[in-house]
């Protein structure tokens, strides 16, 4: 509301106007400035693309020789585990519902035995899901490359950790939180 007053040189409303004005000006400096940080926000987020691997065919094939023998193990291990824990003829679990008397510091280290061999497969499961991701990176050439900065990971440390996605500096910054 806009009351016409007139007081010297100009209106009430007159300096009721100016001052929207200089607050619309300063919102508009504020949203515009704002937008342009998200853009740069938005731009350090977003994860640079990665180009081809540096390694050479022969190199993509030793890895992914060793990924799939990993993966292998894995799986042979997955077998054993599921066959100590569960009797394929009925389908329960082993040392449950014997028909002998168990002492209950037996029965109570049965469940610890099957507590950490359910810990172990979730360990393995964890560990083929990255041995695939490592499988798929090296159908698309792009193995070998840190998908933080995009730089080539050294060749030693994809043999001592075949998985590996990033380099030592940004698995070194991730580790530590920054």
């Amino acid at each position: 509301m806009a009351v016409k007053k007139k007081s010297g040189s100009g209106t009430k409303e007159t300096v009721v106007k100016k001052k929207k004005v200089q607050l619309t000006a300063a919102k508009t400096r504020k949203v515009k400035s704002s937008k342009k940080a998200s853009v740069k926000q938005d731009s350090e987020k977003k994860p640079l693309k990665l180009g081809k691997t540096y390694l050479s065919v022969k190199d993509l094939k030793f890895f992914k020789d060793m990924i799939v023998g990993q993966k292998n193990e894995i799986l042979e291990n997955a077998r054993r585990l599921r066959e100590s824990l569960v009797d394929e003829n009925t389908g329960d679990y082993v040392g449950e519902n014997s028909t002998f008397s168990m002492h209950m510091a037996e029965h109570g280290t049965d469940e610890m035995e099957r507590e950490k061999a359910y810990m172990l497969i979730q360990r393995d499961e964890k560990h083929l899901y990255y041995l695939e991701n490592a499988l798929e990176r090296i159908e698309k050439k792009t193995y070998g490359l840190c998908i933080s900065c995009g730089r080539p990971i050294d060749k030693g440390r994809l043999e001592a950790v075949p998985i590996t996605q990033h380099c030592i500096k940004c698995k070194t910054n991730l580790s530590n939180g920054n």
